[in-house]
C-alpha cells in the first residue's frame, strides 16, 4: 500500500475527475461496439439463479471480493459460500453457526452474547450486509454475532486482505450476509416450526408474493421469533426478527428494490467474562457446563434497524448503473455482573464482582454510486466497475453508576456461589462515557482484462480518505488523507477444468498510538499474497480450490516508551509513545471444496493450516486454531428411499493456547485447549413436495470443549449435546 496525500486533505476534485475521465473511454468504447442494439430485458430471476443455486452446496458468481460478478474460479482469492441449502440442512440459526462451519474460519466466543471471528491469524472485523460494511464493533458488541440468518440468502466469504471494497479493516476476511430478494412473481414461501433441548421454540414465515397482476412489482416478507432457555444456568432468550422488502421494474431496463428489517434480541443472565481457569495454587477447575458468573438480572437489550434502497439500470450497450443506500441504527441497553480474580481451592474466596451498565447507540449511513460493464480493447472484451462509497458512522455510549454496598463487591465462596443471590442493584442515571465520528469515502476502479484467450489480469485500487474523531476521557483525532490500497491477480485457465492464480491485496487499520514527537502512527498496512489452483467439475456443480498464502502487517504500533509531554512531575501524568515496526506474518494453506459430487450428494470440504509469528519470531494470538477442519454432506438416498435425506459432518480444531498474566510467581500460567472434533448429524423426511420434518443433532459425542479462554483466569464452555425438531411447509 502506497499513500497519496492530497494538500487539501480531502479527496478532490481532481481525483475524482481523474477517475471519471479512466471510465468515460470504456464507457464509450463500449456504446460504439454496441450501437443499436435493444435494451436489455429483464434478468432478475437470472440473477437470482446465478447467485443462488438451489439445493447446492456452491454458486455460480460472486461479488464479494471485487465489484465484477465473477465465477469462483475466476475470482483471485479464496472464496467460500454457505448456501441457503446447507444452512436448512445443518439447521444454522445465527451468523455465528455460520463462522463455526466455513473453511478457515473460527469463533472465539468470549462470553455469552459476545465474540469474535478470527481468520488467518487475525481478527476479522468486515462483517458486510450487501457488501456494505456494518456497524459492528466487537469490545461493544451486544449480540451481533448471533443475529439472525432468516433475511439472508446465504454468506459469502472471501479470505485475505478486502481493502478495495471494504476500506479499514484487517487482512484475515470478509463475510457478506446477502439478504433474500423479492424475486417471484407467483406466491410461494416457507414456514418452519422448530422444537428443541432447553425449551427451545422457534417459529419462522418467508413468504414472495406480487403486487400487481404482471408481477413487475414484487414483495417478500421475513418474520421469526425464537425463544428457550440454555445449558447455562439462568441464560434465557428471546429473539425477534421482521423483514420486509419490495422490488419494483422500472420501464424495460431498471429494477428499484427497498427494504427494511429488524432484529431484537432480549436475553437474561448473559455473562460478562467468563468462569476461572484455575485456582490460585495453580490447579485447573473441572466446573459443570452450567456453572455461571451472570446474575438472572443480567442481560443485554438489543436492536439493530437497517433501512436500505437499491437501484440498478442497465443501458442498451451492457454497461450498469447502481445507486445503494443504507441507514441502520443500533441500539443496545446491558445490565451486567462481571467477577474477576483468582479463587482459592479450598474456600473459594478471593473473586470480586463489579457491575456496570451501558447504553449504546451506533447510527451509520452508506451511499454508493456504481457502475460495471464490457468494453473492447485489441480486439478483445475485457470488463471494468467504477465506484464511489461514502460512509459515516455516529457512536456514543453512556454508563449508569451502580449503587451498592462494599459487601456485594465480594463473591466469598465461588464453588458454592449461587448468582441469583446477588442483590439486583440500584443503577443511577445515564451519564456520557465515549463516543465518535468515522467518515470513509472511498473511489475505487478495477479492470478484468483478456490478455489471451487463457488468461486474464484483474487490476485495480481504491482511494479512501478516512476520518475519526473520538470523545471523552482521552480525546483523539485520527484523520488520513487518501490511501491507496490496490488489488492485482492473474487468472490463467489450463483447460476447461483448471484455472492457477495468483493476487496482491491489501487494506489498511488506523491506530490511535502516537510516537515520540506526538505524531499519530501511520495506519497499520496489511498485505496478503495469495495463489493456488482452482477447479470446477460436474458440469460447474462442484468447486474446489487449493491456495497457499502469505499475510503481513506493517507499521504495527508497539510501546516504545513512556514521556511526560506537559513537563508535569510524576509517573501518572507520563503516557506511553510508540514505533512502527514489522508487524505480524501468516502464512498456510488451505483447501475448499463445495458442491453437488454425485447426484443427491452434497458435501462440503474445507482444510486451512498455517503459522503466524509477529517481529520477533513469538506466536501471536494464540488463542486462534492453527488448524481447522470443516466438513458436512447431505446425501438424499435413490429409489424407494428418495424421500429420506441423511447427512453429517465434523467440526475439528487443533490445540489452542494462551498465558495468564495473572498467577502467582512458580505457577505455570500456560492456558490451553487439546485439540477436539465435534460430530454434527441430521435426518430429513419429505412427507410429500410440501411438508418435510428434519432432525438436528449437533455435538452428538457430547465433547467437553472451551468456546474461549483468555489471559486473565476466564474462559467459557461450548454447547453440550442438542437436538432440535423442525418442521417446514413449502408453498
Amino acid at each position: 500500500m502506497h499513500k497519496l496525500v492530497c494538500p487539501s486533505g480531502r479527496l478532490h476534485v481532481k481525483t475524482l475527475t481523474l477517475c471519471v475521465s479512466l471510465a468515460l473511454p470504456f464507457v464509450a468504447q463500449a456504446q460504439s461496439t454496441d450501437a443499436g442494439t435493444t435494451s436489455m430485458p429483464q434478468v432478475q430471476v437470472q440473477a437470482q439463479k446465478l447467485g443462488d443455486a438451489v439445493g447446492s452446496y456452491t454458486i455460480g458468481r460472486t461479488r464479494t471480493a471485487t465489484p465484477l460478478d465473477m465465477s469462483l474460479r475466476d475470482t483471485p482469492q479464496s472464496v467460500s459460500v454457505i448456501t441457503q441449502q446447507r444452512i436448512e440442512d445443518q439447521g444454522l440459526l445465527t451468523i455465528t453457526d455460520v463462522a463455526n462451519n466455513v473453511t478457515g474460519v473460527s469463533v472465539n466466543q468470549y462470553e455469552t452474547h459476545r465474540a469474535s471471528f478470527t481468520a488467518r491469524g487475525f481478527e476479522v472485523t468486515n462483517l458486510q450486509i450487501d457488501n456494505i460494511p456494518t456497524t459492528w464493533d466487537a469490545a461493544w458488541s451486544a449480540g451481533e454475532v448471533l443475529g439472525s440468518l432468516a433475511l439472508y440468502d446465504r454468506v459469502e466469504v472471501v479470505r485475505g486482505a478486502t481493502g478495495l471494497m471494504t476500506g479499514a479493516g484487517t487482512p484475515s476476511a470478509a463475510l457478506n450476509l446477502v439478504r433474500k430478494r423479492a424475486f417471484s412473481k407467483k406466491l410461494d414461501g416457507t414456514i418452519e416450526a422448530t422444537v428443541g433441548r432447553w425449551d427451545k421454540r422457534r417459529i419462522m414465515a418467508d413468504v414472495s408474493t406480487p403486487l400487481n397482476a404482471s408481477g413487475s412489482i414484487r414483495g417478500r416478507a421475513v418474520a421469526e421469533y425464537s425463544a428457550g432457555d440454555s445449558w447455562v444456568q439462568y441464560l434465557e432468550n428471546k429473539d425477534r426478527t421482521i423483514y420486509a422488502t419490495v422490488e419494483a421494474d422500472i420501464g424495460r431496463d431498471g429494477t428499484f428494490s427497498t427494504g427494511f428489517s429488524r432484529q431484537k434480541m432480549s436475553p437474561r443472565g448473559s455473562m460478562w467474562g467468563g468462569l476461572p481457569y484455575r485456582y490460585s495454587d495453580g490447579s485447573i477447575i473441572d466446573w459443570d457446563r452450567s456453572k455461571t458468573t451472570a446474575a438472572p438480572w443480567a442481560g443485554y437489550e438489543n436492536q439493530y434497524d437497517n433501512f436500505f434502497a437499491d437501484y440498478e439500470h442497465r443501458f442498451a450497450n451492457g454497461w450498469k448503473l447502481r445507486l445503494t443506500y443504507t441507514d441502520a441504527t443500533r441500539d443496545g441497553d446491558s445490565h451486567l455482573l462481571y467477577l474477576s480474580g483468582v479463587p482459592d481451592r479450598v474456600t473459594g474466596s478471593g473473586l470480586n464482582a463489579f457491575t456496570g451498565s451501558y447504553v449504546i447507540q451506533t447510527k451509520q449511513k452508506d451511499f454508493g454510486v456504481h457502475t460495471s460493464g464490457k468494453f473492447t480493447l485489441g480486439e478483445r472484451q475485457h470488463e471494468a466497475a467504477f465506484g464511489y462509497l461514502h460512509a459515516k458512522t455516529d457512536f456514543n455510549s453512556n454508563n449508569r453508576l451502580a449503587n451498592y454496598d462494599n459487601a456485594s463487591q465480594v463473591v466469598s465462596d465461588i464453588n458454592n456461589w449461587n448468582p441469583a443471590s446477588y442483590p439486583t442493584p440500584t443503577f443511577g442515571p445515564q451519564a456520557f462515557y465515549e463516543g465518535s465520528e468515522t467518515t470513509q469515502q472511498g473511489l475505487y476502479g478495477m479492470a478484468r482484462f483478456t490478455l489471451t484467450d487463457r488468461l486474464k489480469a484483474v487490476v485495480g485500487a481504491r482511494v479512501t480518505k478516512y476520518e475519526k474523531e473520538g470523545f471523552g476521557a482521552a480525546p483523539y483525532l485520527l484523520k488520513y488523507d487518501n490511501e491507496i490500497t490496490p488489488y492485482a491477480g492473474l487468472v490463467f485457465d489450463l483447460n476447461d477444468t483448471y484455472s492457477l492464480y495468483a493476487s496482491h491485496t491489501s487494506i489498511f487499520e488506523p491506530q490511535n498510538l502516537k510516537d515520540f514527537a506526538g505524531n499519530m502512527l501511520d495506519p497499520i498496512e496489511g498485505k496478503a499474497n495469495e495463489a493456488g489452483i482452482k477447479g470446477e467439475f460436474f458440469d460447474r456443480r462442484v468447486n474446489a480450490s487449493l491456495a497457499v498464502f502469505h499475510l503481513k502487517q506493517d507499521n504495527l504500533g508497539q510501546a516504545a516508551g513512556r514521556i511526560d509531554r506537559d513537563g508535569a512531575a510524576g509517573p501518572l501524568l507520563e503516557e506511553s509513545y510508540y514505533r512502527a515496526a514489522q508487524g505480524a506474518t501468516s502464512k498456510g494453506i488451505e483447501l475448499d471444496v463445495s458442491g453437488e459430487i454425485v447426484s443427491g450428494l452434497n458435501a462440503s470440504v474445507g482444510y486451512a493450516i498455517f503459522r503466524a509469528k509477529d517481529a520477533t519470531g513469538v506466536d501471536f494470538n494464540s488463542i486462534y486454531p492453527r488448524k481447522t477442519l470443516r466438513a458436512f454432506a447431505s446425501y438424499r438416498l435413490p429409489g424407494q428411499w428418495n424421500k429420506l435425506t441423511v447427512g453429517g459432518g465434523v467440526n475439528w480444531e487443533g490445540s489452542t493456547y494462551t498465558v495468564d498474566g495473572t498467577v502467582a510467581p512458580g505457577i505455570d500460567g500456560r492456558m490451553e485447549q487439546a485439540s477436539y472434533a465435534l460430530v454434527n448429524l441430521m435426518a430429513r423426511y419429505e412427507f410429500n413436495k410440501q411438508l418435510s420434518a428434519q432432525l438436528n443433532v449437533n455435538n452428538a459425542t457430547d465433547k467437553k470443549t472451551f468456546a474461549m479462554f483468555a489471559a486473565y483466569n476466564q474462559f467459557t464452555y461450548g454447547a453440550p449435546r442438542n437436538t432440535s425438531l423442525t418442521l417446514r411447509y413449502r408453498f
